[in-house]
């Protein structure tokens, strides 16, 4: 990614003709620099012009061919061409400045080397650790694993530390930074992605593990590379690699562990145990370190259980077991299960499932749990996951502005060119069509600066380029904010559509929130997006907190300091094939079904390609989902939420726009008062009288339906008290589906609009 040249004064020169707007793409780059960097470029893209090829692995570098020598396994994967080697060595791949002894941050796919001027820039936000932006999703060269995770100098003083601790993780666990599983050999076979997770995440996995042909000893543990003596003990009865062989050590004794012929090392060790070799026996070791002749079933003793075996152990070089090593997962999961009652394991953990259509709040309503229950809501990795999502949704909405003020700039030119032609024409019969300014024209420099960003959000590229150019950026930011087009463009805000409605309070604090030391408070978080994966699975465990003037609790209950909660949001694009997850959470307690009121006026294109109303949508994902068997006979609660933004909408846009709602005939007193909250019952409002409305049309749905009991509250998902008193009747509802009291089940009682069954 090629940023604007520099001009007086540190700041970006966007009006000079030899910085313009251009970016890196994969497959191809466009170029504005002076000629010599031109032909530099051009030579580099020359060996560039096929960026992914697919290689064997024998054929990555030397390192890996002297470790991994075996039979080469049937896979191909994306390599990244090497860049060309500039004509000059030692210069900066994007300058060309500087020589050999100047510092450079080195690309780990591509070996560019950039200076300290040009490494952000060349890097972006460094989402996959040190890469260039083109080198982004490719798999690093092999040969430099070992820098995985090592700040450099030159980075330390570029960044602060938060920054360099976050590329640097980001480095080291990004997926397709990982070691290849085809690089590691495990009893002459390759791993699978599987299996190499499975020795990775196990107890006690394998040290620095790098590419190459190691053995491991199922039953025992020991694990060690091909041809030498046993390096360390993992956990044992994993399914990896194929069966030991027996000259897997390259061992000479005549003296059998578990089908492998063991090394002069270990049999020394062995005799100064006191475990009888005489005769070439076979023993069987297991991973306790209890030790028999291969068949027979007694035990004859245990190899490391004197204190001098793990002596002699040290002097030979032999790995000895851990501490933990010798009780067994299948004991330490009993003493576990026993250490609560079986009558009380079962509902120690109550689930409850957040489900509802795109756009219906469940993240806010997530986002909101977590900041009530939790002491330390977001970790600081997550803090500064949020803060750069905020970001970069704060420059995607300038960017959408910056669209809108085009178009009404085009839109104004247009109309004072047909009106000059009109005066002109009748007053001289000649037309001017000199340069017009209108109300949305902005200056040479911001204009340039809003066709480069313009440029970088159709590329696809924002992420890569924003926050991580905050700092150089913000001062123009503000000067962009500030212009009295885009505060034009702002006020008619109502007209762009691909403005969220989130959008308007981020962008009038979009100044102080594109500083570098900006940190998002908890309403920020609330109303950002992107934030939670909008198509993924996420949960949290949590207690609801104690008040000793909670009418609520029953003394006479469990008590509440045992329970705790599960809270598990999903959101699905669809329906139909698309709700196969939910065959996952046949133990859910309850399902909390979210509906957003405010969108009974808009509409989506459903999959089918028609124009659908989005309450409509959200009634067949309502369908769908109660009438999967998963959840047959299980409790739904109901949440109407944003229930603020439907009370005003309503008093201008009448229900009935959505076909559901056509027969919404509600009788208002001439006389009622627009802020009667608190006395719904005598003089409700129109939004009241709609809330009450819709609940008894999802109520009457869903006995047709099931021939159940459908129980509904008002949420306002912005609202903590709104958000906790809903989670708290989630949590009654379970109390009494356990209790099963003797409620009325008439059919009044399933259509009431009562407290037993509506919430507010």
């Amino acid at each position: 990614m090629r940023f604007p040249t520099t001009g007086k004064g540190g700041e970006p020169d966007w009006a000079s003709n030899d910085s313009v707007m251009s970016f890196d793409y994969p497959s191809s780059r466009v170029s504005s620099q002076k000629l010599e960097d031109s032909n530099i470029e051009q030579d580099n893209e020359a060996k560039r012009a096929s960026i992914v090829t697919f290689c064997d692995i024998q054929s990555d570098d030397e390192d890996i061919n002297e470790e991994f020598s075996g039979p080469e396994p049937d896979v191909s994967r994306p390599k990244k061409a090497p860049r060309l080697m500039t004509k000059k060595k030692g210069v900066c791949y994007r300058c060309s400045k500087g020589n050999r002894f100047t510092e450079k941050e080195v690309c780990l796919v591509c070996d560019a080397k950039y200076c300290s001027r040009c490494v952000l820039r060349a890097m972006g936000s460094m989402p996959e650790g040190r890469k260039c932006v083109a080198c982004i999703g490719y798999p690093i060269d092999e040969s430099k694993r070992g820098n995985l995770g090592k700040c450099s100098r030159m980075l330390k003083r570029l960044l602060n530390d938060l920054e360099t601790r976050q590329i640097m993780k980001a480095e080291k666990t990004c997926e397709v930074n990982q070691l290849p599983s085809e690089y590691v050999c495990v009893n002459g076979r390759p791993l699978c992605n599987e299996e190499l997770v499975t020795l990775q995440s196990c107890q006690r996995p394998p040290k620095k593990l790098k590419p190459g042909k190691y053995w491991y000893d199922k039953v025992s543990g020991l694990w060690g590379k091909d041809g030498q003596r046993p390096s360390q003990i993992i956990s044992a009865h994993l399914n990896v690699g194929g069966p030991i062989k027996v000259n897997a050590s390259n061992g000479n004794t005549q003296v059998h562990i578990n089908g492998r012929e063991i090394t002069k090392g270990e049999l020394r060790m062995l005799r100064l145990a006191g475990v009888q070799c005489a005769g070439n026996p076979h023993f069987w070791v297991n991973d306790d370190g209890s030790y028999q002749e291969e068949g027979q079933k007694n035990t004859k003793g245990y190899i490391w259980g004197k204190a001098g075996t793990k002596l002699v152990c040290a002097i030979f070089s032999l790995p000895i077991p851990s501490n933990s090593s010798s009780v067994s997962g299948e004991q330490v999961t009993d003493t576990l299960n026993r250490s609560i009652p079986a009558y009380l394991e079962q509902r120690t953990l109550q689930k409850l499932l957040l489900v509802g259509y795109s756009g219906s709040g469940t993240s806010t309503i997530f986002k909101q749990a977590k900041i009530l229950y939790k002491d330390v809501p977001f970790t600081e990795d997550e803090c500064q996951h949020i803060k750069s999502v905020i970001q970069s949704n704060v420059y995607r909405y300038l960017a959408i502005l910056l669209e809108g003020r085009e178009h009404f700039e085009d839109e104004s030119v247009n109309a004072l060119s047909m009106k000059r032609h009109s005066d002109e024409s009748r007053k001289t019969g000649k037309v001017d069509g000199g340069d017009q300014k209108t109300l949305y024209s902005i200056p040479a420099r911001l204009r340039a600066f809003s066709d480069w960003l313009l440029k970088i959000m159709a590329s696809g590229n924002l992420e890569a380029v924003f926050p991580a150019a905050t700092r150089e950026y913000a001062p123009l930011i503000e000067e962009l904010w500030n212009d009295a087009a885009i505060q034009a463009t702002y006020k008619r805000r109502g007209e762009l559509e691909m403005l969220p409605g989130v959008a308007n309070y981020f962008l009038e604090r979009a100044v102080d929130i594109l500083k570098v030391d900006y940190e998002p408070s908890d309403v920020d978080v609330l109303y950002a997006e992107g934030v939670t994966s909008s198509n993924g699975l996420s949960c949290m465990e949590f207690s609801f907190p104690e008040a000793a003037n909670d009418d609520n609790i029953d003394s006479n209950n469990q008590p509440d300091s045992l329970l705790r909660y599960q809270l598990i949001r999903v959101q699905a694009k669809g329906f139909g094939e698309n709700c196969k997850w939910i065959e996952m959470f046949e133990d859910v307690r309850i399902v909390i079904f979210c509906v957003s009121l405010s969108d009974y006026d808009q509409y989506r294109v459903a999959e089918t390609g028609e124009l659908v109303n989005k309450m409509v949508l959200s009634k067949r994902f309502f369908e769908s989902i109660v009438t999967h068997p998963t959840f047959d006979q299980m409790d739904f609660l109901l949440l109407l939420n944003k229930f603020d933004l439907f009370e005003d909408k309503v008093e201008r846009v009448p229900l009935t726009e959505c076909e559901w709602f056509d027969d919404f005939r509600p009788v208002v007193s001439l006389h009622r008062s627009s802020n009667n909250s608190s006395n719904i019952n005598h003089n409700p409002s129109l939004g009241h009288l709609a809330f009450h409305y819709i609940a008894v049309k999802f109520k009457r749905l869903f006995s047709a339906l099931t021939d159940r009991k459908l129980y509904v509250s008002m949420v306002r998902g912005l609202d903590p008290k709104s958000v906790d008193e809903s989670l708290k009747y989630a949590r009654e509802i379970v109390k009494w589906d356990e209790e099963r009291p003797n409620f009325s089940l008439s059919e009044y009682s399933f259509y009431s609009t009562d407290a037993s069954s509506i919430s507010h």
